[in-house]
């Protein structure tokens, strides 16, 4: 099965294509560069790369939040967009989860996080049980306080996975491993088919920009 794998939840950007589970190419990049711009190019680069033609790809995959809301929309509208052009399956898989996932061979709870700014995360927590990563806690939006405090809860070493663990080391009080996202991370997860149609990001919170003009249109 071919696949081309999208991951554009935040600031860092990577493309992947596969055949089942070998990565015949990916591109990731960090640098601050609208979405927008980068990533049919990305997209284009990896197909052209990996020698799969655009017509032999069996899924589309692609980070489906919570993350960015701008970087969400843009993937997941040029994910449905070839799906549709292309009649192939759509896969939306955690960001979180696919960020978590880029740790292999660690036994303590994986907990990615992504900064949502005004010392909050976006955050869930994983752990590998008889060699799959499964769910302790789901991702959800949480005060880094708050976090640290259900952490101690659990009573398990855990382990702080993302590419902002050094900006938000201040406030963190475990082993961060600094970890960009990776595409390919996200193709085991590709479980259930989406409606192409109907799919949408799972941003958890609404962006900033959208919850003020929202506010807005109830005043008026």
């Amino acid at each position: 099965m071919n696949y081309l794998l999208i991951d554009t939840s935040n600031q860092p950007l990577s493309v992947a294509v596969m055949t089942d589970k070998t990565v015949l190419a990916e591109h990731h990049t960090n640098i601050k560069k609208n979405h927008s711009v980068q990533l049919m190019p990305a997209i284009a680069q990896v197909i052209e790369a990996s020698t799969i033609e655009k017509k032999d790809l069996d899924a589309i995959v692609v980070a489906k939040g919570p993350g960015s809301y701008t970087g969400l929309r843009i993937g997941v509208t040029v994910a449905k967009t070839l799906a549709y052009a292309l009649n192939t399956k759509l896969y939306g898989v955690s960001s979180l989860k696919a960020l978590a996932a880029t740790v292999e061979n660690e036994q303590r709870l994986l907990v990615p996080v992504f900064d949502a700014r005004r010392e909050a995360v976006y955050t869930g927590v994983y752990q590998y049980q008889a060699g799959e990563l499964v769910i302790v806690m789901p991702d959800q939006y949480m005060p880094i306080e708050t976090l640290i405090n259900t952490l101690h809860d659990m009573q398990q070493d855990y382990v702080f996975v993302g590419y902002e663990v050094e900006k938000l080391s201040g406030q963190l009080d475990a082993e961060m491993i600094e970890q960009l996202p990776q595409a390919s991370a996200m193709q085991p997860y590709a479980e259930t088919p989406e409606d192409i149609a109907t799919f949408v990001p799972n941003y958890i919170k609404l962006a900033e920009a959208e919850r003020n003009w929202l506010n807005q249109q109830k005043k008026d």
